[in-house]
Formats: structure tokens, sequence, C-alpha cells
């Protein structure tokens, strides 16, 4: 089976306005001729606008979440309805703020994913271990519990990919060592493989946590991993271009 095709999506998280539609026009410009599939996940207030902003270009928009619910009286959720209306054709969901910050549970998880399949969107479901998991060794176990409990079987037959994003590397400039990476990219594929048997072998695995220009380039050519999912280095077109750039 052939490799999947690499996946650099960035997560703008609660940043960007109006003006920040410039760094992703500049972005566009400047992807010809990657060979990843490369996409940007704003702010729901940005999704339309960027979308239309970027309309005949190959970069995808993305949005950062969405609810397990297509309407209701959910004050301050967005659908996934909503946001493929609003222009998105990928979705962020199981993302380590929201599993930490709103107790989002791996059930929940999977509920938005088939959400976002209901609504025709590309799920990028996010798995990744705290520190005091990983020093007591349990990092493995943590997040092929993840895999398997967050990846619902309705995905079989889809277009997915999964984040692997080690909770104490986000933000914080710490960056896993390769073989930390590989250990764990191998360990998801095997599950990926275990849940949907050799269609598994051709669903992206994506790293997430401290991608920048600098290191990009021995993340992602590392074994098993497909791609990047990219915080505060997204922001700016020319960081997010140099990741992108070095695949």
């Amino acid at each position: 089976m052939t490799a999947p095709q690499p996946l650099i999506a960035g997560n703008w998280k609660m940043n960007g306005l109006a003006a920040s539609l410039d760094e992703a026009r500049a972005v566009a410009a400047g992807v010809a001729g990657s060979a990843a599939r490369v996409a940007i996940c704003p702010p729901a207030t940005l999704i339309h606008r960027m979308s239309e902003a970027l309309a005949g270009t190959t970069v995808l928009v993305g949005g950062q979440d969405g609810h397990a619910e297509a309407s209701g009286a959910f004050t301050g959720d967005v659908a996934a309805e909503q946001l493929a209306d609003a222009g998105a054709k990928l979705v962020i969901l199981g993302h380590s703020e929201r599993r930490a910050g709103y107790r989002e549970t791996d059930a929940l998880v999977a509920a938005k994913v088939k959400a976002a399949l209901r609504a025709g969107l590309e799920p990028i479901v996010c798995v990744g271990e705290t520190i005091d998991e990983r020093k007591a060794g349990r990092a493995l176990e943590v997040v092929t519990g993840q895999v398997r409990g967050s990846l619902p079987a309705e995905l079989a037959g889809t277009t997915f990919s999964v984040a692997y994003e080690p909770v104490w590397a986000i933000g914080t400039g710490l960056t896993p060592t390769t073989p930390e990476i590989e250990e764990v990219h191998r360990a998801i594929r095997a599950t990926l493989v275990e849940k949907f048997g050799e269609a598994g072998k051709s669903v992206p695995i994506l790293y997430g946590g401290s991608v920048k220009p600098a290191n990009a380039a021995e993340i992602l050519h590392a074994d098993e991993v497909g791609g990047a999912l990219v915080g505060g280095a997204s922001l700016k077109a020319a960081d997010f271009l140099g990741i992108i750039r070095a695949l």
C-alpha cells in the first residue's frame, strides 16, 4: 500500500483577526510544488473569511473543534455543520487543551468525530500523554488507549488523520527525541491497523508539539511521521512555510 500523503496543518488557536488573513494568503502563495496537503485552522470567527480568501488555492481551511450535536441550546459552541457551512473542510478534535481544560473524554471526542463525518468534514484526531504519564512509563498505554477510544468504527473507509501531541511539549519549547517520537508513532500505527485493518496503514500520523522550522526536517523525516500539527509557528507565513518546505 502506498504511503499516505503528508498533511501539515496550522492550528491558530485563539489568535488572529481580519488582518491575519494576509498571512494565510502568503502561505497559499508559497506552497506551490509542496508534497504535502496544507491546512490552516483559524478561530471560528475567521473560517468564512479565510475560506473566501483562499478560494482557488490548494490550502484547506479547518475548524479547531466541533460540537457533537447538529444544533441546539449550546451557547457559544459551533456545530460541525456550521463549520462546513462557513467553508471548513477539516476539523481538529480532541486537542489536549480541550481534553485538559474542558475535560473532554475519549467518548466525547469519538462523538465529535462522528458529527464531523456527518457534516462531511475530515477529522484530525489528537492524542497524547502528560509529563506525569510519560515519567510513569505509561506513554504508549495512554496514547494507544486514546486511539482506541477516540476513533469510532465509522471512520473506516473515510479520510482522517491522527495527531500525536505530547502534552508536555505543547507551548513549552520542549520536544521529544526522534526515537521517542518514532516509538509512539509506531505504536499508533499498530493500533490503527488493529482497529481498521489494512486501511490503517494509509492514515497519516501527524506530530504536534513545538514544531519549528529549526526542528521540522528531523521530525518530518522520522519513521511513521506523516506530517505535522503546528501551533505558534503557523501564525507567521515565513515560519509555517519553513516547516512545509522541510518535508
